[in-house]
C-alpha cells in the first residue's frame, strides 16, 4: 500500500513537472511572439488591401460589392473597430438601395452584436429594435435571437442600473427561449450558449465537455481558435486549477497574437494571473502592456475599462521592482569596490609575509646538521607555502581584473540604461561556479607540483578494490583532495568543509569512509597520509 502510494506521489510530481515546462515553453513563444507582433499586424493589413483593390474593381451597387464589404468586416471586426462598423454601415445602405432586405438584416445583425461587444448595449439594442423579426429568414432569425441574447444579458452583467438587472436578465432568457425553438440543437451557436449556461451553474465537467468539443474542430493559429481555448480556461478557472487555466489562456493569447486580433481578452488576464501569483512581475507588466496597446488599437470601450484597473495596479508594482532591483545593484557596485579595496591591501600584505618568509629561508639554511630532519620538513613547508602563495598572487591579480572589468561593464550598462541585462548577469552562479573550478584545479595542480606521486602513493594505503582513480577530466576527487588537504597540515574538518564548500558532516563521512577501506590499521590511516613524500 504505502509503495502505490509512493508510485502515485512520483507519478504526480512527474506530471505537474511536465505541465509546467509546457507552461513555461508557451510562455516563451508568447514573449517571442510580441517582438514578432508587428509582422503579424502587416500581414493581415496586406490581407485588406489585397481585398480593398479587389473591391474598387466592383461596380459600387452590386451584390459583389457587398460581399468585399462583407470582407472587410470579417478582417476588421477583431482589428479594427471602427473600420468593421463602417462597412457593416455601408452594407445596410447598400441593402436599401438594392431593395434587398436580406443584405439590410445581416448587415444590421451583424453591427448589434458588433456594438454589444463593445459595450455600446443600448445603441446595439436600438438598432435591433428596428430589424422586422416577421420578415427574417430561419438563418437570420437565429442570428437574431443570439445577438438579442447576448446584448441583454451583456447588459443585465455590467449595467451600472441595478434596478434594471432583473429586467435585462428577464429579457435575455425570453430571447434564449424564442432561440431554441428554432436554432438546431448541434449548431455551434446553441453548444456556446448551454456552455455558458452549464458553466455559471456549475456543471463544470460538462461544459468542459462542449468546450473540448469545440476546441477540437478548430485550428491553432485561425482566428477562432483563440475563443474556444478562452472557452476551455474558464472551465479551469471555475475548478481554481491556476495550471491549466494558464495554459488554455496562453494557447488562447498565443493564437490571438498569430492572427493579428486586437480584440482580446486572453492575454490580460494571462498577465493578471501572473500578477497575483507575484513571481513574475515582469512579463506581466509586458503582457498587460501589449494588451493595453491593442486595445487601443482596437477602440474598444470595454476592454479599456477592463484592463485599465490592472494596468495601473501591475505598473505600479513594476516600476516598485525595478526601483528595488537598482538598489540591489548599487549595492553590489559597492560591495565590489570595498572587495577590491581589501585585495589590494591584501596584496601588500602578502608580499610583505613573502620577504619574511625569504628572510626566514636563510636563517633556516645556516642551522647545522644536527637539524637535518627539521630541516627536511621546514623545507617541504615552505615549498607548499611557496607554490600555494605565488598561485595565490596569480589568482588575486586575476580576481582584481575580474573584479575592475565586472565594475566597468555594470557602469557602462548602468549608463545606458540595460538594468534588465545586469539582472541576468547578478543572477547566474556561471562565474562562480568558474571561480571555483579554477580555485580547485590551481590547488590540485600545485598539490601534485608539490608531491607528484601522491595518487599512488595514497591508492597504496588502500585495499586494491577501493583505489581511487580521477577521470579524465579530474586532476583531483573529492576524497583526494580532503586528503590532500590533511597532507598539508589542514585536518579540521571545519576548515576543509570550508574550503571544498561541503557541510561538515559531508566531510566526515568521506573520510570515515575512505579510512574503512584502508589495507592496514583504520586508525593509523591519516597519519599514514602525513608521511607520504
Amino acid at each position: 500500500m504505502l509503495k502505490t502510494k509512493v508510485i502515485l506521489f512520483l507519478l504526480f510530481i512527474s506530471v505537474s513537472l511536465c505541465a509546467t515546462n509546457k507552461l513555461d515553453s508557451l510562455f516563451i513563444e508568447i514573449d517571442d511572439a510580441i517582438k514578432r507582433s508587428e509582422f503579424y499586424t502587416q500581414q493581415r493589413e496586406d490581407r485588406i488591401y489585397d481585398i480593398k483593390s479587389e473591391r474598387l474593381k466592383t461596380p459600387k451597387m452590386s451584390d459583389k460589392r457587398y460581399e468585399k464589404n462583407m470582407e472587410l468586416y470579417q478582417e476588421y471586426k477583431s482589428f479594427i473597430c471602427d473600420s468593421a462598423i463602417t462597412y457593416l454601415n455601408h452594407n445596410i445602405t447598400l441593402g436599401k438601395i438594392l431593395h434587398n432586405p436580406n443584405f439590410e438584416y445581416e448587415s444590421s445583425i451583424l453591427l448589434a452584436s458588433l456594438l454589444g461587444s463593445t459595450a455600446m448595449y443600448l445603441e446595439a439594442a436600438d438598432l435591433l429594435s428596428t430589424i422586422p423579426v416577421s420578415n427574417l429568414s430561419k438563418e437570420l432569425l437565429i442570428d437574431y435571437y443570439v445577438a438579442s441574447n447576448n446584448i441583454y444579458s451583456e447588459l443585465a452583467l455590467y449595467t451600472s442600473d441595478k434596478s434594471g438587472v432583473e429586467r435585462y436578465r428577464k429579457i435575455s432568457e425570453a430571447y434564449k427561449d424564442s432561440l431554441y425553438s428554432v436554432i438546431s440543437f448541434d449548431s455551434e451557436s446553441y453548444l456556446i450558449i448551454k456552455f455558458n449556461d452549464i458553466l455559471y451553474n456549475g456543471s463544470v465537467k460538462e461544459a468542459r465537455k462542449i468546450s473540448e468539443s469545440l476546441l477540437s474542430k478548430e485550428k491553432f493559429g485561425e482566428g477562432r481558435y483563440a475563443l474556444m481555448a478562452y472557452y476551455q480556461a474558464l472551465t479551469y478557472k471555475q475548478e481554481g486549477d491556476r495550471e491549466n487555466e494558464k495554459y488554455y489562456l496562453a494557447l488562447s493569447a498565443l493564437s490571438d497574437i498569430y492572427t493579428a486580433t486586437k480584440d482580446h481578452a486572453s492575454l490580460w488576464m494571462l498577465a493578471q494571473i501572473l500578477f497575483e501569483e507575484g513571481d513574475d512581475i515582469e512579463r506581466a507588466y509586458n503582457y498587460i502592456s501589449y494588451s493595453w496597446s491593442a486595445t487601443a488599437f482596437y477602440n474598444s470601450q470595454l476592454r479599456n475599462r477592463q484592463i485599465s484597473g490592472i494596468l495601473s495596479i501591475i505598473d505600479k508594482a513594476y516600476q516598485a521592482t525595478i526601483k528595488q532591483q537598482n538598489k540591489k545593484l548599487q549595492l553590489y557596485l559597492a560591495a565590489i569596490s570595498l572587495l577590491s579595496f581589501l585585495l589590494f591591501f591584501a596584496l601588500i600584505y602578502i608580499y610583505k609575509q613573502m620577504k619574511r618568509l625569504s628572510v626566514a629561508r636563510l636563517n633556516l639554511q645556516r642551522v647545522n646538521g644536527q637539524l637535518k630532519v627539521l630541516n627536511k620538513d621546514l623545507s617541504e613547508s615552505n615549498q607548499i607555502k611557496d607554490e600555494y602563495i605565488g598561485r595565490f598572487i596569480n589568482l588575486s591579480s586575476s580576481y582584481i581584473d575580474k573584479f575592475d572589468l565586472f565594475r566597468k561593464m555594470v557602469n557602462k550598462n548602468l549608463s545606458i540604461g540595460k538594468i534588465d541585462e545586469l539582472i541576468k548577469i547578478t543572477r547566474s552562479t556561471k562565474t562562480l561556479d568558474d571561480n571555483l573550478k579554477d580555485l580547485y584545479d590551481n590547488f590540485d595542480n600545485a598539490f601534485l607540483q608539490i608531491f607528484p606521486d601522491f595518487v599512488d602513493k595514497f591508492n597504496a594505503l588502500l585495499k586494491e578494490e577501493h583505489h581511487i582513480i580521477p577521470k579524465n577530466e579530474e586532476i583531483l576527487t573529492t576524497e583526494l583532495r580532503i586528503f590532500a588537504l590533511i597532507r598539508i597540515g589542514i585536518e579540521d574538518s571545519s576548515q576543509i568543509a570550508d574550503f571544498l564548500r561541503y557541510s561538515v558532516n559531508t566531510i566526515y563521512n568521506y573520510r570515515a569512509k575512505v579510512k574503512n577501506y584502508a589495507a592496514g590499521s583504520r586508525d593509523e590511516f591519516e597519519h599514514d597520509v602525513k608521511k607520504i613524500r
